[in-house]
């Protein structure tokens, strides 16, 4: 069996799938290792490890022990430790909101994670929030109690559609826009649908003792699908989120207005990314086809897909030289115009001369 079919079949077992798994000849276990934490998925692998060994009757050649423990001391620190600490930091965040009259939704990452079978195995990074259209007010009641407190911090202005600054070690986008409108025209239509989405402030759950709100099912249904789809088309699409929209659909896919979803896609040119997103889910992640709504897809284009999370074909070069950087970006642009007919309804030179436009509003991103 091959790295990526064992990859395939270790998070399967991982996240509780437990067909079609009998046996592996895998012997570079560090190669393993290298594509788990690429993907994200290094505490989930690890989890399919462990109940790969325990399936009984199944011959394994599992990795050698001592690998094997200082993998697991690893994600305990990286993944377990964390965890907490993103937990308490998006609680003590929470609370300054809370207690100057915001109300602080979390999009992404620790609103994914609630849906995960094991919470703190899925990876964390950023904070990024949603206050209910109070991004500016509440920068600058934020700003005032950073200065008088004394603190180094500062809230970072230079981005497109957030701030930024830093919270108890954890960096946090405050997105004052769900999409960047300047990246693509279509996106100024999405962004008037996600604002009427997110004044929703229905959901929310506590986190240790302070209130968070969390996206209705539409709004973290698009925002999850768009998300993802700006990542494939920009940089890179990884496992960790295909699993973040398949844990979601498999929580609160009964709650979501699939009518409506497939409707606001399609007019984006979003349905054959998710087409292939699902069959992914599907058919190399274990999920039930019952859960999803549709899943009409190009074999082709789905395998295409399937390589270019395994194999990102373009890394951009880091170079200061501003010539040379944006020669590399016009080459990656070039080189994933078939990511954009999967996604995008508008044609590339649109979007080329939006991009242009995106970078000469912010400099900074040149």
């Amino acid at each position: 069996m091959n790295l990526r079919d064992t990859f395939l079949q270790l998070v399967r077992l991982g996240i509780g799938h437990t067909d079609a798994i009998y046996s592996t000849g895998l012997s570079d276990w560090m190669a393993l290792k290298v594509l788990a934490e690429a993907q994200g998925l290094s505490a989930v692998v690890l989890d399919g490890i462990e109940r790969f060994k325990s399936l009984k009757g199944l011959r394994v050649q599992g990795p050698d022990q001592l690998f094997l423990l200082e993998w697991i001391g690893e994600v305990m620190k990286d993944y377990d430790g964390r965890y907490a600490a993103y937990e308490k930091a998006i609680s003590s965040l929470a609370g300054f909101y809370n207690a100057h009259r915001f109300k602080m939704m979390v999009l992404k990452g620790y609103a994914c994670s609630l849906n995960w079978p094991k919470p703190n195995h899925r990876p964390c990074g950023d904070i990024d929030i949603w206050l209910f259209g109070q991004q500016r007010e509440a920068d600058a009641t934020l700003g005032s109690w950073l200065r008088v407190n004394g603190s180094r911090s500062s809230i970072d202005t230079s981005h497109h559609h957030h701030t930024v600054f830093e919270w108890e070690g954890f960096s946090v986008e405050n997105h004052y826009d769900f999409v960047n409108v300047h990246h693509h025209r279509s996106h100024r239509r999405l962004e008037r649908i996600f604002k009427e989405l997110g004044k929703d402030d229905s959901h929310y759950v506590d986190v240790l003792g302070e209130r968070v709100w969390l996206p209705s099912p539409n709004l973290h249904a698009l925002f999850l699908l768009k998300h993802a789809a700006l990542h494939f088309v920009g940089t890179e699409l990884t496992f960790r989120q295909i699993l973040d929209w398949a844990f979601f659909v498999r929580r609160y896919g009964k709650d979501v207005d699939w009518e409506w979803l497939l409707s606001v896609i399609e007019e984006d040119g979003l349905t054959p990314f998710f087409h292939i997103v699902n069959a992914i889910c599907i058919e190399d992640l274990g999920f039930e086809l019952s859960l999803f709504p549709s899943c009409c897809y190009n074999p082709i284009d789905k395998e295409k897909v399937l390589n270019d999370i395994f194999v990102y074909e373009y890394h951009e070069e880091t170079t200061s030289n501003i010539l040379k950087r944006q020669i590399n970006r016009f080459r990656r642009w070039k080189s994933n115009e078939w990511k954009h007919k999967l996604c995008y309804k508008e044609s590339m030179m649109s979007a080329f001369w939006s991009g242009v436009w995106n970078h000469l509003l912010k400099p900074g991103s040149i």
